[in-house]
């Protein structure tokens, strides 16, 4: 059975295989540096969850708990569990919480892409209308197109103003930190 096991300091000995994960899942320009990610494990609605289940590490779910919605900034699978369920069972592990779920995905202009957003609307997540820039990871570098989706129904303009808000304000705000 999946679970998520918080993790709240760096020294963990599973943070360094995790983050080893996250970087191979990850492209570059959407990845924190390592400083932001150190600096944000204690922030207190920042979660860095550990999937684990009786075969042992599976992936990670990252997210930001916003007090009305949940915000998974990152989530993946390692490679020899993928196929498993367990991306379905992770997202339905927060589902748990009552909260809605917010999440961004890569415009669907290719294969990998369009297959993406399926997963995720059969995961019953709904695209958004709402032209979305993700602000960058790092100082430098510009913000990039993203879709924003939502579980279990669509964000109205107000709601996607508040998200965005937030991104921009408590999640991105310490990446531009030195």
């Amino acid at each position: 059975m999946l679970r998520i096991e918080c993790l709240r300091a760096v020294g963990d000995p599973t943070f360094a295989p995790a983050m080893a994960l996250y970087a191979a899942s990850f492209p570059e320009h959407e990845q924190r540096l390592e400083p932001s990610q150190h600096r944000i494990m204690t922030h207190e609605q920042y979660h860095f969850g550990l999937l684990c289940d009786e075969q042992g590490f599976a992936g990670l779910a990252l997210y930001w708990d916003a007090g009305m919605y949940l915000y998974v900034e990152h989530l993946c699978i390692a490679p020899e569990r993928r196929g498993q369920g367990l991306g379905t069972a992770a997202l339905d592990l927060l589902a748990e919480t009552g909260k809605p779920i917010i999440l961004e995905i890569d415009p669907p202009v290719d294969a990998i892409s369009r297959r993406r957003q399926a997963f995720y609307e059969r995961a019953g997540f709904i695209a958004n209308p709402y032209p979305h820039i993700h602000p960058p990871y790092r100082s430098g570098k510009c913000g990039h197109a993203l879709v924003v989706m939502s579980r279990p129904k669509a964000l109205n303009k107000a709601e996607y103003a508040v998200f965005a808000a937030y991104l921009s304000d408590v999640v991105m705000k310490d990446c531009m930190k030195l």
